[in-house]
């Protein structure tokens, strides 16, 4: 078990879903020549940071916003300190203000108890399980398939934020959106808006899963349980 820092930042400029990876642009492009790695992920001769991203931009209300998680809370500090109140979201200029940011610290461990999410816009199938997925005969075995990709996302963040539980993950989707689709950079991937029940406690907004840092995979509580684990 760990506790984890959050800081969600909310602004008052309008943006669409679509224009989520052009926002985590123009925040990168605001900071001039040398911003830190956890905005972008890049690291020298164009290879990646492959880790969980700790500076997560999003849509949050219909407004843009940036979740950062432990380090990237410290990091943030050189948006905020340097930016300059606009942005260039694609061939737009948009002015912008801090509506709101709110601090949390969560312990993130398994529970006696569950709680129930919802996740928005997931990405679980890649090219490698898709087929897999196709291949399923009825909706009880898409519904178990889907659990395991989502239990392997969860294991990942928690690999990311280097938190190891003492107890199993327990799982079990509740509710699943038909599947939709998503365009990223031109290629076309299926989305699902699902609910599940969980003993693990997740901070709110985050996201896991594929394009977890431009507004996929975000996770919110949908209501709170009657246990120990609060926001302190």
């Amino acid at each position: 078990m760990k506790y984890i820092r959050t800081l969600t930042i909310l602004t008052d400029a309008e943006i669409h879903q679509h224009e989520v990876p052009l926002f985590r642009g123009a925040v990168i492009n605001s900071l001039g020549e040398h911003p830190n790695l956890y905005y972008h992920n890049h690291l020298d001769n164009d290879k990646f940071r492959y880790a969980y991203p700790l500076i997560q931009y999003k849509r949050l209300g219909g407004k843009a916003a940036i979740v950062c998680i432990e380090d990237g809370v410290d990091k943030i500090g050189q948006f905020l300190t340097e930016a300059n109140g606009t942005l260039n979201i694609g061939n737009r200029q948009i002015a912008y203000n801090t509506n709101k940011i709110k601090p949390a610290r969560i312990l993130v461990q398994t529970w006696e108890d569950t709680f129930s999410y919802h996740i928005s816009r997931w990405l679980p199938l890649n090219s490698k399980n898709y087929q897999l997925y196709q291949n399923l005969d009825g909706a009880v075995e898409r519904v178990s398939f889907l659990e395991n990709v989502l239990k392997g996302n969860l294991l990942s963040m928690l690999k990311g934020l280097n938190i190891h539980l003492d107890k199993e993950i327990i799982l079990k989707i509740t509710e699943v959106s038909e599947p939709y689709l998503l365009y990223n950079k031109g290629v076309k991937m299926m989305a699902f808006n699902t609910d599940f029940k969980c003993n693990l406690s997740i901070p709110n907004n985050i996201g896991i899963g594929k394009n977890a840092s431009i507004g996929c995979g975000i996770v919110h509580q949908l209501h709170k349980d009657n246990n120990n684990n609060s926001n302190q």
